[in-house]
């Protein structure tokens, strides 16, 4: 059995919503009143900030939304909130692929690696196929429903849409990075380049 299959449990509370481009700005907003994300989650909560329809749906999101934000480091949270409209995209992925690791894992193994060979091209059959491999060794992906699964594949192809890791017609996108947000992951950890498609080159030369 790999060793680095069983390193943790996959959280797979993605099911909800999609990369929260809107929401997320606002909760951003909101912790730079504060730099305390407990209170940030207790005035969103309180505000409905995000605009939710019911109060379950209100507590799902914002879970959700400040489990991915708070795994930012203070200079990537300053260029959501200051930065271009691609810049914030590109960190809200990195922020749902900090979270949750099985779309870092399928951002590493499947596209990135799709996009060194230059087959770009994501259909539904390859995600399908992580997901039977990764549940070999992970009972949480084994014991979802059907449906659940489903979902789960549907919301994680409304993300990449979202952040514009694809198109939508499901072809892969080569990210360009800003040195500004270059510089905000090399100084949190470099190996998160990798889940972008982005050359080996490139970061090399970054990293120089």
């Amino acid at each position: 059995m790999p060793p680095n299959e069983l390193k943790t449990q996959y959280s797979m509370s993605f099911s909800t919503g999609g990369l929260f481009y809107n929401e997320s700005l606002l909760i951003v907003d909101g912790y730079f009143s504060t730099n305390d994300w407990t209170l940030t989650r207790k005035s969103a909560l309180e505000k409905n900030s995000i605009q939710s329809r019911t109060e379950s749906s209100v507590k799902r999101r914002v879970r959700e939304i400040c489990s991915r934000l708070e795994l930012l480091s203070q200079q990537q949270l300053t260029l959501i909130q200051d930065g271009s409209r691609s810049e914030q995209q590109y960190l809200l992925w990195l922020a749902i692929c900090k979270r949750h690791i099985f779309i870092q894992e399928f951002a590493v193994e499947i596209i990135r690696e799709k996009f060194l060979r230059m087959d770009v091209l994501l259909n539904v059959q390859e995600y399908d196929a992580f997901y039977q491999k990764k549940a070999l060794w992970h009972n949480e992906l084994d014991q979802l429903q059907k449906s659940t699964r489903n979902k789960l594949r549907q919301v994680l192809f409304k993300i990449l849409r979202e952040a514009e890791i694809i198109s939508d017609s499901c072809m892969i996108l080569p990210a360009l990075l800003t040195p500004e947000l270059v510089q905000a992951i090399t100084t949190d950890d470099p190996q998160l380049f990798r889940v972008f498609p982005i050359s080996d080159m490139d970061i090399q030369t970054w990293l120089k």
